[in-house]
């Protein structure tokens, strides 16, 4: 992967797909149910196709952010790992301030049956996924890694 937009782009993908993934088995171990899609078709009033087209836009959005901003915030950091816990911290952040103010101006947040602070666990949970795996795909694109100077050298 040579550009920025290219990497935010399949880094947005994978990880949209990684953190849903995650959200489907963590319900099969005993989390709250969370649909992404589902909640976006319905706070909205659009099919379920169009609130998992969202969803995804949403990924490969926040992923070229990350790319183009927030990757520069964090340069100090050497671990990709903990750069993405705190992008999907952030992320997450952002996600709960959005959804409250398109819920304040639709009418309000789907009802859920399930426990507010699991709801909130299991999300903050699968935005860290997300923000590591968009951490992990996503790097500068003026920098050469320890392993690709090592296949350049042959060891």
């Amino acid at each position: 992967m040579n550009t920025k937009i290219k990497q935010g782009l399949i880094g947005g993908v994978v990880a949209t797909v990684v953190m849903t993934a995650f959200m489907m088995i963590a319900a099969i171990i005993g989390m709250p149910k969370m649909s992404p899609p589902k909640m976006l078709a319905t706070m909205m009033g659009l099919p379920i196709l169009v609130g998992w087209i969202m969803h995804f836009m949403i990924g490969v959005i926040f992923a070229l952010v990350y790319a183009f901003y927030f990757m520069n915030l964090l340069k100090s950091i050497n671990s990709n790992v903990l750069k993405g816990v705190i992008f999907g911290v952030a992320a997450f952040i952002f996600a709960q301030i959005a959804m409250a103010i398109l819920g304040a101006i639709k009418g309000g947040m789907p009802a859920s049956e399930d426990s507010v602070l699991l709801i909130m666990v299991a999300g903050i949970v699968g935005h860290i996924v997300f923000g590591i795996v968009v951490a992990l795909l996503v790097k500068d694109v003026g920098s050469t890694t320890n392993f690709e100077l090592d296949q350049k050298k042959g060891v």
